[in-house]
């Protein structure tokens, strides 16, 4: 069974792209440019990997990531979060996220991280 990675991103040509490059690396991917639809999606999808942008429309990705982490059932799911604002990464690891990715991003960067935490 392939594994299951969640992304968020507002952006929709970036959302293509990581889905397009996950589902071609064989994972099974759910995007969605709504930072509300998260944790709805996490109890429904119940994914292996979850992947947040910092910035989402009127949401912050890290409080998101805080609300996985602090969830007991998905306490343990790797969290990424793409951020456009370098220099923050140590704000960006108080959330409890496993890696962070600044954009603009590799695509082999993105395999290589995704593939390093749910391998």
């Amino acid at each position: 069974m392939s594994k299951r990675i969640l992304i968020l991103d507002d952006n929709q040509d970036i959302l293509d792209i990581v889905h397009e490059t996950l589902a071609y690396e064989q994972f099974d991917v759910k995007g969605t440019s709504n930072g509300e639809d998260v944790m709805p999606f996490v109890e429904e999808f119940n994914p292996d990997l979850v992947i947040l942008d910092y910035r989402v429309a009127g949401m912050n990705g890290g409080e998101l990531c805080k609300q996985i982490k602090c969830h007991p059932k998905y306490k343990d799911t790797p969290v990424i979060i793409f951020s456009a604002y370098i220099n923050h990464d140590d704000e960006l690891f108080d959330y409890g996220c496993d890696a962070i990715i600044n954009k603009p991003f590799d695509l082999t960067e993105l395999v290589e991280k995704v593939n390093s935490l749910i391998s």
